[in-house]
């Protein structure tokens, strides 16, 4: 016998729009907030001839790319399971994060091949003044102010997506630090100081890549969202359950889907083992953080009775 619990739409179903529809704000606020810090960089990128601004700037370009993308992705993952996609849509909020990256892999590339053919060529070292630290430093403090926000409403709504582009903020940050100290030894005389912070920005896009693939992968590719040992210990708890097995579990945190087997005494009704399984759904989903569980029923072997009683 096979209890499925998967979610329709619904009251459950309402929270999570309720949380996308949060996420849709925050995504908007920090959109508007990188279009500033982008055209600030970019005059001041213009400005100056600096390949390391312009390619901060670049960089910021990404975040205000990942906030449209993202804005589509929630959009797409709010609509409730149909036909096609009885579990929902949720795993195109992760695939947006996902993307993230390859907006990362073009900057990156673009910024180490500007970089090398400064290095390899006879350019004018860029025009450094008051103005531009003044801008750069701005930038930071509005940086630093998203990376927060984002941070904190990730954690809060559960959310992949603010928290990869939280991440990519906080990279944007260490860029513009990098390129604050970059812009002081090219001021003080070293020309190439300035190609060569653009291949270090370069590499910081790389790593924050990196860190985003690691929280992505993992749930598009169906990696157990649960250890099953923890699922097994918090199952064989429940009364009327003698043991759990074929335990499998995937998705992303708040959304995640479960599966198991669970063995009760051969003598119950059907009734008490229909029972026992709605107990184990519901308590899945309410301490263990699943959003679907799917129960099958076995009878237990029990051991005989001890013929030498």
């Amino acid at each position: 016998m096979t209890r499925l619990s998967v979610p329709t739409p619904g009251p459950r179903w309402q929270q999570l729009d309720d949380r996308r529809a949060a996420v849709r704000r925050v995504l908007w606020l920090v959109l508007f907030a990188n279009l500033a810090v982008i055209l600030a960089k970019l005059f001041i990128g213009f400005r100056s001839g600096s390949i390391a601004i312009l390619g901060d700037a670049a960089h910021s370009g990404t975040d205000a790319l990942n906030n449209v993308v993202g804005l589509l992705a929630v959009r797409v993952a709010a609509a409730p399971p149909d036909e096609d996609h009885p579990y929902g849509h949720g795993k195109f909020e992760t695939l947006g994060a996902f993307a993230v990256v390859a907006f990362l892999s073009v900057t990156c590339f673009e910024l180490l091949l500007g970089s090398t053919r400064r290095l390899l060529s006879d350019t004018p070292a860029p025009t450094i003044d008051a103005l531009v630290f003044q801008v750069l430093l701005a930038a930071m403090v509005v940086n630093v102010g998203v990376a927060w926000v984002e941070s904190r409403y990730a954690r809060l709504l559960d959310s992949e997506l603010l928290g990869a582009d939280a991440r990519h903020t906080a990279a944007d940050v260490m860029v513009t630090a990098g390129v604050l100290g970059g812009m002081i030894l090219v001021r003080a005389g070293w020309t190439d100081a300035d190609a060569w912070l653009g291949i270090v920005v370069a590499l910081l896009i790389a790593y924050s890549g990196v860190q985003i693939l690691r929280h992505t992968i993992p749930v598009l590719v169906d990696q157990r969202a649960i250890d099953a040992g923890k699922i097994r210990v918090h199952v064989l708890a429940l009364p009327g359950v003698l043991d759990a097995t074929e335990i499998r579990s995937r998705g992303r945190r708040g959304e995640a889907f479960a599966e198991l087997t669970i063995h009760v005494d051969p003598e119950s009704s059907l009734l008490e083992a229909h029972a026992i399984a709605d107990h184990v759904e519901r308590q899945l989903e309410k301490e263990g953080g699943f959003f679907g569980v799917v129960v099958h029923v076995e009878p237990a072997e029990l051991s005989p009775p001890d013929a030498g009683g």
